[in-house]
């Protein structure tokens, strides 16, 4: 056994279920530790952040990821117990393999083989690491990167280990996410009677045409990197559970997954303007999940494509596509900011696993970016 893949099953075996960190941090801590890191805890509301850093220069290159896990789902589904990793027809299983453990494991290793060869490297090396990614990411990473900020601590670099690739180790790089703009809209009318619809306002009659131009709209073109803005309604609801009452207001739910090429502020402008003129009374709640954010190809992007193709003979696509990361609050104290780890199609899933062949490679391309960034 590799010593990644025994820090991977170290790491399954410890069941933590967001936001329990179950130990993880602290076995991944007193490893750090032993190469002269510099260990801080920004733990907050049952929350456990970790920020580690070797060095005072820079740049710095920094490690981010999460410890915390999805439940379970139903454990007879499984086919081996999720928290006592079992290897089987060469895959790894167990929850977190894919999401994000291996990852986790990767990052270490791939530091410790580093430091060990390079032990006056330049600049400086940084591990951010939280157990609420999965859950609400409010008292996450979110808090250490507040922290940072107070004091003014600033990433050049930033690999988010979280699972990029699509069908092979190696095939995709996450460059950027799009943003996520919910809202909860309440169209306000009369209830009354069906049969007397001269004293009623229906709101679902009055809206129908406002939801039928907000779903034609063509927000924006996109960019580049990034597909057009798409907007979506997940829920609507109305009634009064009697098939003869005209309800008094109606609920929709919808959310706008946008890009680089709008902004939340400008998609709620466009969004009341439809409203308003089509002479709804209403109230809407915004919730802005995460703005879009982007690494256009530079250094960090182009660095690490180039280890991928030489670790794996594969030349990796950059790509935006997938829902938020972690990496929505790391953008605001780092320059160059990159999304890479294993295969995902397990993610989430009963008998959550990784190919036990990936994961040398994986720890390969961590220590290759440390080598071209800071030896």
């Amino acid at each position: 056994m590799t010593s990644v893949q025994a820090l991977a099953e170290a790491l399954i075996a410890r069941p933590s279920v967001t936001p329990d960190d179950s130990g993880c941090l602290e076995l991944i801590s007193e490893r750090l530790r032993q190469i002269g890191f510099r260990l801080e805890r920004f733990d907050s509301a049952g929350v456990s952040n970790l920020w580690a850093r070797r060095g005072t220069a820079a740049p710095l290159l920094c490690f981010a990821g999460h410890t915390d896990v999805v439940p379970t789902g139903p454990l007879d589904q499984w086919h081996s117990d999720p928290f006592k990793p079992v290897v089987k027809d060469g895959l790894l299983y167990g929850r977190g393999a894919t999401d994000m453990k291996s990852s986790l494991a990767a990052f270490v290793v791939a530091i410790e083989r580093f430091v060990a060869t390079t032990p006056e490297h330049k600049g400086s090396i940084a591990l951010m690491l939280t157990s609420d990614e999965e859950g609400d990411a409010t008292d996450g990473t979110v808090r250490v990167v507040e922290a940072l900020k107070a004091r003014n601590e600033k990433l050049d670099y930033c690999i988010v280990g979280e699972p990029s690739c699509v069908d092979t180790l190696g095939d995709t790089i996450k460059n950027g996410r799009r943003g996520s703009l919910s809202a909860k809209l309440i169209v306000k009318g009369i209830q009354g009677h069906v049969a007397y619809p001269e004293k009623v306002r229906n709101p679902i009659h009055l809206a129908a045409a406002a939801l039928a131009e907000l779903v034609a709209e063509k927000w924006d073109d996109g960019n580049e990197y990034f597909p057009p803005t798409s907007f979506q309604m997940s829920n609507i609801h109305a009634g009064t559970g009697a098939n003869n009452v005209v309800p008094g207001s109606m609920e929709v739910v919808f959310n706008f997954r946008f890009s680089t090429a709008s902004t939340a502020e400008g998609l709620q402008s466009r969004v009341h303007a439809i409203l308003d003129r089509h002479g709804l009374e209403y109230e809407i709640r915004w919730m802005l999940g995460g703005k879009p954010f982007l690494t256009p190809h530079g250094k960090l992007v182009d660095l690490l494509s180039v280890v991928i193709a030489e670790t794996t003979g594969i030349t990796p696509q950059v790509s935006t596509t997938g829902g938020t990361s972690d990496g929505r609050f790391i953008v605001d104290i780092c320059s160059e900011l990159v999304e890479f780890g294993p295969v995902n199609a397990s993610l989430h899933k009963i008998d959550e696993h990784i190919a036990v062949a990936d994961l040398e490679p994986l720890t390969k391309i961590y220590a290759g970016a440390l080598k071209r960034l800071l030896a």
